[in-house]
């Protein structure tokens, strides 16, 4: 079909405002990080799932491949279109709808494009909680979170977005709309079909609406700035914490001394404890289903626990919500204080929290080696064993220059360990086409064989956002070898 007729043919099933081709489609077309810019044939906002369903219909009829979009605040260059200009963007922002908040039942239902931290405040209105947190909460949505799978700072407690999903409404890369959104927390009737779309970044499907998990919102949270001699000493106060204040530990984040002084570098009006004094802080942060005075009376018995078994040399209680809002802004502005520096080697990977403080002390040996003079930005989500351990450039050095001849031979470095440690090299960012070749050389053969024969099954013409976490033609051929 001619690429006239079948843009005359999306105009009648949106309206064609609704239909994008021309204008500053930046906001469609640009990565997030800015790595990467593409060329849409057209982007299309449909307004509900019949809508998106006919959309697909007509792009499987038309032969045009499709990119399914929610926020853009995708960190691996996986939901923009590529440069050929023959890809269909399907953006969900105009579905952003809370469709029902069930308070018995502890579920609210959204539409995928609801964004993130417009649920978190129905959810707060209701006197419950939706705890998944992101830097990007303000844009970032969750159709987009579940597709990536998203993390955050309460994983330690709650888990990814997988963990906080009950149901799905999907359309197929056929068209179909299958209607999953269920709101069970048992249903032992085969396999559990959303596991399939959660986390496949928009391979498999669309995700259009979700069921998510609440809990009542707490009575108090208290959070601390915790100065640390060492990432061994972190591991350490991390069993304490669990110890002490068991599922009441919502958060915690460590962050190196370099990280720290980005942020007292590029945002001096921020106040910083203890970058200059130790190795590492982590913040943490206790939520309390009694009250106020229980929750500080558990957290300044861990700090002071703490404090005698050598695993704290200080610490910094928040007073009042601004006084935490400004703890965790410190670890919120750790990547926006990265930017500032300069272009950056991202990392985002997982190892066994036990072995984290060896594995940073090998990859730091080692980058150290290969390439003298760099400086390693490392924090993250150590409760749940997520580091982001990045690599600026050194002092003198251009960082384009760097990104762009220093990346290749630094990953290699840095996957060749978390092999070892037998980590992963994506734990919350996802694949996207910017790790797909990584993925290849990083992902057990028989799994790889696994996602391509799902992958073939679900969407045998692979129009669905193809080349983003497995190669197209690497797939279509295992397919036939099949």
């Amino acid at each position: 079909m001619p690429h006239s007729a079948f843009l005359h043919t999306l105009r009648e099933l949106l309206g064609a405002s609704h239909v994008l081709t021309d204008g500053d489609l930046s906001a469609y077309e640009l990565d997030w990080r800015g790595r990467e810019r593409g060329k849409a044939l057209a982007v299309v906002r449909p307004g509900s799932t019949p809508e998106v369903a006919a959309v697909v219909k007509a792009c499987v009829a038309a032969g045009v491949s499709m990119v399914p979009q929610g926020g853009n605040t995708g960190m691996v260059v996986g939901s923009t279109p590529d440069a050929s200009g023959e890809q269909v963007v399907i953006s969900l922002g105009r579905m952003n709808a809370v469709r029902k908040l069930d308070a018995d039942n502890l579920t609210i239902t959204v539409d995928a494009g609801c964004v993130l931290q417009n649920l978190q405040t129905v959810c707060e209105a209701a006197g419950l909680l939706f705890p998944l947190s992101l830097a990007s909460q303000g844009s970032c949505t969750i159709g987009g979170n579940l597709g990536t799978n998203a993390g955050g700072t309460q994983v330690v407690r709650f888990g990814n977005t997988r963990d906080l999903c009950l149901g799905l409404e999907v359309v197929t890369p056929q068209g179909e709309i299958w209607d999953g959104l269920t709101g069970l927390r048992k249903d032992n009737t085969g396999y559990d079909l959303r596991h399939l779309f959660i986390g496949s970044e928009g391979t498999l499907g669309i995700i259009t609406a979700a069921v998510m998990k609440l809990y009542p919102a707490p009575r108090a949270k208290m959070t601390a700035l915790v100065a640390l001699p060492s990432l061994a000493a972190a591991v350490q106060l991390l069993g304490l914490a669990h110890g002490h204040l068991g599922a009441g530990l919502t958060g915690f984040e460590v962050m190196g001394q370099f990280a720290l002084s980005l942020v007292h570098k590029h945002f001096p009006q921020q106040r910083v404890p203890f970058f200059q004094t130790v190795p590492y802080c982590v913040v943490l942060e206790n939520s309390d289903t009694e009250s106020e005075a229980h929750a500080r009376a558990q957290l300044e018995t861990l700090l002071q626990a703490a404090v005698e078994q050598g695993c704290a040399v200080d610490a910094v209680v928040a007073e009042n919500i601004a006084q935490a809002r400004a703890l965790w802004h410190i670890r919120e502005s750790i990547p926006l204080a990265q930017a500032k520096e300069g272009l950056n080697i991202k990392h985002d990977i997982s190892i066994a929290v036990s072995r984290i403080p060896d594995f940073v002390a090998q990859a730091e040996a080692a980058l150290a080696r290969s390439h003298p003079g760099i400086r390693l930005v490392n924090y993250g989500h150590l409760g749940d064993g997520n580091l982001h351990f990045n690599v600026q450039a050194p002092v003198e050095a251009d960082a384009q220059a760097f990104l762009r001849d220093e990346e290749g031979p630094i990953n290699a470095v840095v996957y060749a360990l978390v092999d070892a440690f037998n980590g992963s090299i994506s734990a919350e960012h996802g694949i996207g086409s910017l790790k797909r070749e990584k993925l290849a050389k990083h992902k057990s053969p028989v799994a790889l064989d696994m996602m391509r024969a799902i992958k073939q099954a679900l969407d045998p013409h692979h129009l669905m956002n193809p080349g983003r976490m497995l190669s197209p033609d690497d797939s279509l051929r295992d397919a036939t070898n099949h």
